[in-house]
């Protein structure tokens, strides 16, 4: 029996992403179609605070 293929379908992604793609080579460096701070910005502006870095206020 063949084996069948996979097809390689393309996720979706919002469109200021588009054609992003990120790669792990064999060292383990990452690369990355999109500048880093390009990046950055994009979920500086799209993610929400997360919880739980900020400080409790009965912490002292």
């Amino acid at each position: 029996m063949a084996k069948k293929e996979k097809k390689k379908e393309l996720p979706k992604v919002h469109p200021e992403l588009a054609g992003f793609e990120m790669n792990i080579d064999s060292l383990g460096q990452i690369t990355s179609s999109l500048d880093r701070d390009r990046l950055n910005e994009f979920l500086d502006k799209h993610m929400p605070e997360d919880k739980k870095l900020k400080p409790k206020e009965n912490e002292g």
